[in-house]
């Protein structure tokens, strides 16, 4: 049965994960069956990438579990994703951080996010350069209503997962030195990296979070 091999999955990646490293289950693609199973055997953190989605998912889960955004987020949807949303990983402009900021004022809330690191420097990939990571931080650490609590870094998405260490240990430097620094305003305690083929090397490289989809659910068709 599709549910008990989905809760199989969990309690095999939970069991395997160290102390202090929390399992997001990515829900793209996937039922709200299969996501309430995930959340049955222990998930207590689902992402999405798409908005819309996550829209008509998460009213139908009665379950109260954590929703990340973990999908490239454009400015004319901010208003949505602040009101269902409760942590945005991908923040990676200020324009971005002052819509959320905005949004959230409105919405009587604080959004707590992730500034999303492009650590390879793809040109097909969102997130900041890592050269301009510190700047960034400092721009948007006197928002009020925007709260940076670490970064997020993809990595590839494919091949050896021993191709992501060096994207993977240069996020964890810029973490360590954006921590370093002391901004005011600004928690680095996470730091979300790795996927299905490649979070046990995010861990080994110090990820505090780590965001599984394929592991969990299967392939999606």
């Amino acid at each position: 049965m599709q549910e008990e091999r989905i809760a199989e999955a969990v309690r095999r990646i939970l069991g395997t994960l160290p102390a202090g490293v929390m399992l997001v289950a990515a829900a793209k693609g996937r039922t709200v069956e299969q996501v309430r199973a995930a959340i049955g055997a222990g998930v207590a953190h689902v992402g999405h990438n798409y908005l819309q989605d996550a829209e008509a998912m998460i009213p139908l889960i009665p379950e109260r579990v954590t929703w990340h955004m973990i999908g490239h987020l454009q400015t004319n949807k901010v208003k949505k994703a602040v009101e269902i949303f409760d942590m945005i990983e991908t923040v990676d402009s200020l324009d971005l951080a002052r819509e959320i900021d905005k949004r959230a004022a409105t919405a009587g809330k604080t959004m707590p996010v992730l500034i999303e690191i492009n650590s390879g420097e793809e040109g097909q990939k969102t997130g900041v350069r890592p050269d301009d990571a510190e700047g960034l931080i400092r721009a948007i650490s006197p928002l009020p209503r925007v709260r940076i609590q670490g970064l997020m870094t993809m990595g590839p998405f494919e091949g050896d997962p021993e191709d992501s260490r060096p994207y993977f240990r240069l996020t964890r430097s810029i973490f360590g030195r954006i921590a370093a620094l002391a901004v005011p305003g600004v928690e680095m305690r996470v730091l979300s990296m790795g996927m299905t083929n490649s979070y046990r090397v995010a861990v080994e490289e110090g990820a505090t979070r780590v965001r599984i989809g394929t592991l969990i659910f299967g392939p999606r068709v």
